[in-house]
């Protein structure tokens, strides 16, 4: 008697479990695929994140070098990308106040950027303190860390020297065009590449005299260092000194 077809079953082929084990592995793969899939297609989204965030700040640093704003037209010349490009940008970075719009419509800089600015100052000052201090006392002199905001020069950190007599009161947060003074005219020559000393007699204060050079080196600053007295400062002496100092406020900073 045939017990197969008495049953109605077809009889197992021996290939059977090699095929099944066959099928499994191209299971396997196309998930191993999949999955790899997804990774490129994640590293791509994150290729496109850094482009973004790289030429969103590539556009803050090009309208704050425009002292007369940008157009859209000219931020997208200027970056090579398109006008939708960069009004993609501008959306957010307006938004988080970092750009604004003026009654022309030209990109400026929004107040958002004074917001961060402010929280950074005390940093930068805490960072050059060292350095002022040793600097005021090598010097006899006022020592001072000016920064550029808003186009002018800000005093962001003052030492006097413990040990002369009588020596300049100069206040943190006194401000001067960037044209007047050691310090102001220490920041053009930072712009320039100069690094040397400079000197003044007189330009901010009657009877006072300076020397400063830039503080080089530091992404994202425009700075100088430098003295000032009441009576007239030997540059050969105390440039090397305000220069070293300059050097350590870069050191500390970066």
């Amino acid at each position: 008697m045939d017990v197969t077809a008495r049953s109605g079953e077809t009889p197992a082929s021996p290939s059977a479990p090699a095929d099944a084990l066959v099928g499994q592995a191209d299971a396997v793969a196309g998930r191993a695929d999949a999955v790899a899939g997804q990774a490129d297609a994640v590293v791509g989204r994150g290729g496109e994140t850094s482009q973004t965030l790289d030429r969103g700040l590539r556009l803050l640093h090009l309208v704050a070098d425009a002292s007369g704003g940008l157009t859209v037209t000219e931020a997208a010349n200027r970056l090579g990308i398109g006008r939708a490009a960069v009004y993609r940008l501008v959306g957010p970075l307006t938004g988080h106040g970092m750009l604004r719009r003026d009654g022309d419509g030209r990109l400026r800089l929004g107040a958002g950027l004074l917001h961060l600015a402010r929280r950074a100052q005390p940093l930068l000052a805490e960072g050059a303190l060292p350095a002022l201090r040793r600097l005021a006392e090598q010097a006899g002199a006022t020592a001072h860390l000016t920064v550029v905001e808003g186009g002018e020069g800000v005093a962001l950190a003052v030492v006097e020297p413990s040990w002369t007599s009588f020596h300049v009161a100069y206040r943190a947060g006194a401000r001067h065009a960037l044209d007047l003074g050691a310090a102001g005219r220490a920041i053009l020559a930072g712009r320039a590449g100069v690094a040397e000393p400079v000197s003044s007699s007189g330009e901010l204060q009657a009877g006072a005299y300076g020397v400063a050079a830039p503080v080089l080196g530091v992404p994202g600053l425009e700075a100088s260092v430098g003295v000032v007295a009441l009576a007239p400062l030997d540059v050969d002496t105390i440039g090397p000194q305000v220069l070293a100092a300059a050097t350590a406020i870069t050191a500390a900073l970066t």
